[in-house]
């Protein structure tokens, strides 16, 4: 018998998880540099590391404070990193070699693009990825206009700085990541809805998704014509920004550290800006750390479930979410199979989405335990920063650059693990897919 030599072929989402690793890395390395701090003495490992995972990972939580302790180079690499973690490390790393090279692209780098933007067929991926980036930088573009003349006009900002902060928190906000420029995040602008609404839009733009966007583009007036993924997506997201919007609203109504002191428009806006941050965006126009205990929870509601797939947003997906909720009624109604908008759902989703449920629990709930354990904070306080960094969301009570140097990086690790995915991480440390050959004899065990 002859055995033929074949060489290892990678696994596509090994190389997104290696992309999003090298990414880090290179960030770590330049933030490092004396160049990218304001003060005379460098940052530490600790601290570039984190950073540039929050950063990559489009996340938001810092150790340091952004506007004071990151110089313009600093900033810059931050923003830079951001960018590359929104798109993809893959997603941007195929449309360079497009524009370099003007070559077809090879199998290996249409599965690889196609790990990262979610599309089902190889043979669009290669418009997709232009596509992506194209959306990505008009939407940005929009928003950094709107914020860069309000923030000259009306806050007399020096021209110059009125762009870099526009576009800064315009890639920011599209992206999800919940960086800002200003020591007290947004705070100082919670009543300004020419702030609010356009960040809060660019938000909800980015965890929408790609596929969703592209979808709208050309179906927006035909919504019969939608795909199932669109029509879950959207249905999924409204519940969730006008249910988020409406409790924190609801809670916060009185409470004097937050949304108490503000006149009605102000409260309203106030309370959709923060019930829209939950999908996975860590700007806040109010200060987290007041907020009553019951808006924390369901902000850990929010957060965990976050945006669409193929977007900027993180989270288990509102896809997975519905799935979940429609399995779950089709088991209470005793029907045989499950069924969203007239469409029947094949078994593996199901299985899909139960994993990825299950392995996001138990990383927030092993997390948790270890920060109530080794940590003076509270349940609630943990469960707040723990489903925040899985979840890339950014939101925080201000305890993160309190932590001890092990829990800052178990969140460095939640953030790494909750941008690409449970699924995705084992998939890619899989040597080898196993198929079995035979059915095993069945039994049905006692449930409930």
């Amino acid at each position: 018998m002859v055995t033929r030599w074949r060489p290892h072929v990678r696994h596509p989402a090994q190389m997104v998880v290696a992309g999003f690793a090298m990414a880090i890395g290179l960030g770590t390395g330049l933030l490092l540099l004396p160049v990218a701090t304001a003060g005379t003495d460098s940052a530490s490992l600790l601290e570039a590391l984190f950073t540039s995972t929050s950063a990559v990972c489009v996340t938001g939580l810092v150790v340091v404070d952004t506007a004071g302790y990151w110089s313009g180079f600093g900033q810059t690499v931050i923003l830079a990193l951001i960018q590359v973690g929104g798109l993809g490390i893959m997603t941007f790393a195929s449309w360079l070699v497009l524009l370099v090279s003007h070559r077809r692209m090879g199998l290996k780098a249409r599965l690889t693009a196609a790990t990262e933007t979610r599309t089902l067929g190889l043979g669009d991926v290669r418009s997709v990825v232009v596509r992506v980036v194209k959306v990505s930088l008009l939407l940005e573009v929009v928003t950094a206009a709107i914020l860069t003349v309000r923030l000259g006009v009306t806050y007399d900002e020096p021209w110059p700085r009125a762009v870099w902060l526009g576009v800064f928190h315009a890639i920011s906000a599209f992206n999800n990541a919940g960086f800002s420029l200003y020591s007290d995040n947004l705070i100082g602008f919670v009543t300004d809805p020419w702030i609010c609404l356009p960040v809060a839009g660019a938000v909800i733009a980015g965890g929408l998704g790609f596929p969703v966007l592209f979808e709208l583009r050309r179906r927006f007036r035909r919504p019969r014509t939608w795909s199932l993924h669109t029509k879950i997506v959207l249905g999924a997201s409204a519940i969730c920004l006008v249910g988020g919007s409406a409790y924190v609203t609801a809670v916060e109504w009185c409470n004097p550290a937050t949304l108490g002191p503000l006149d009605v428009p102000g409260k309203l806006l106030a309370g959709f800006f923060q019930g829209v941050m939950p999908r996975t965006a860590g700007f806040n126009s109010v200060d987290v750390a007041q907020l009553n205990p019951a808006t924390w929870l369901g902000m850990d509601v929010l957060m965990f479930i976050g945006g669409a797939s193929a977007g900027t947003a993180g989270g288990i997906k509102v896809t997975t979410f519905a799935v979940l909720f429609f399995v779950i009624y089709a088991e209470i109604r005793g029907e045989s199979a499950v069924t969203i908008f007239r469409r029947r759902l094949h078994g593996d989703l199901q299985r899909q989405a139960l994993t990825v449920v299950l392995l996001s629990v138990a990383a927030v709930a092993v997390s948790t335990l270890a920060f109530v354990v080794f940590t003076r904070y509270s349940l609630d306080q943990s469960l707040l920063e723990v489903t925040s960094a899985f979840a890339t969301v950014g939101l925080s009570t201000g305890i993160t650059t309190e932590l001890p140097g092990g829990e800052q990086l178990l969140l460095t690790a939640l953030m790494f693990i909750g941008r690409l995915g449970p699924v995705t991480i084992a998939s890619a440390l899989a040597l080898r897919l196993r198929v079995r050959m035979y059915d095993l004899p069945e039994e049905r065990p006692v449930i409930g």
